[in-house]
């Protein structure tokens, strides 16, 4: 099983998850030619996409949809809210509503050999979700979007072998950036989007021997730098009530536009 960033930051995001036999992709919000950029590194083109999970219908996640799915006929597996949200605000580059395959948060979908669990993130869309995928035994997850994290989002990222998780950015840059207020409480609210600090805070309640990779993802570009998310994690899990060290995992940082290395389960 195999997780590669091809792009994470608030300007675009589309993430691979896949088998040898099954290919997925968590959203593009990227040009299709980068997305195929993207799949080109791993060795694969669009014609090996057997589907498209969005997470909600926010442009940073879907701008490159409707192009990409054209060309190659991929479905699109969302949430009715996000197929109702994507046709309503529509436009040229809309997916075709024929590629759209409704899915429910906490229901199970089969693809080929992996199956694929939603879950409900509380953010500023229509009916957002993450998504956990597994192949077998092993589990990844990828989960950005988030303003707030509670119980049944620790349950769900529980037990999983690779994760990509947002650390999207530092309170303090982005009160005191350029931002304007509302933006800033829309940021800072339990529909925004997760900090540094509470993305370190919430790696803490999940960390186990079994979790052999973190990747931190959706990172603003005006509000947070790799290098400051990367140490905020990793001492809120150092300095945290868990038996953990930051050391004792392989945590590292999602490219804003280009793929990131490959991790391999």
């Amino acid at each position: 099983m195999r997780l590669c960033s091809i792009a994470s930051g608030s300007s675009g995001n589309c993430i691979y998850v896949g088998s040898e036999a099954t290919h997925l992709l968590v959203d593009v919000g990227i040009s299709g030619k980068k997305t195929e950029a993207g799949l080109h590194s791993l060795g694969l083109t669009g014609h090996d996409i057997d589907g498209i999970l969005v997470t909600h219908e926010h442009a940073d996640h879907i701008a490159g949809l409707g192009v990409l799915c054209r060309k190659y006929g991929i479905p699109i597996f969302a949430t009715r809210g996000t197929i109702g949200a994507m046709l309503k605000n529509g436009g040229k580059n809309a997916p075709e509503p024929s590629l759209f395959h409704e899915i429910e948060a906490d229901s199970r979908l089969i693809i080929k050999d992996l199956t694929v669990s939603p879950m409900r993130i509380s953010h500023d869309a229509a009916e957002p979700v993450a998504y956990r995928i597994g192949y077998g035994r092993k589990r990844v997850a990828v989960c950005t979007d988030l303003g707030v994290y509670n119980d049944y989002t620790v349950e769900c990222l529980k037990g999983m072998d690779a994760l990509l998780l947002e650390a999207n950015h530092d309170v303090n840059m982005l009160q005191v950036g350029p931002y304007p207020y509302y933006l800033k409480q829309r940021i800072l609210g339990d529909r925004g989007h997760l900090s540094n600090e509470n993305s370190g805070r919430l790696l803490s309640r999940i960390l186990h021997d079994g979790l052999k990779a973190i990747l931190l993802g959706h990172l603003s570009k005006e509000n947070n730098m790799p290098e400051l998310a990367y140490e905020s994690v990793r001492m809120e899990i150092t300095l945290g009530e868990n038996p953990y060290k930051a050391e004792d995992f392989a945590i590292s940082v999602a490219q804003r536009s280009e793929p990131s290395p490959a991790v391999e389960i």
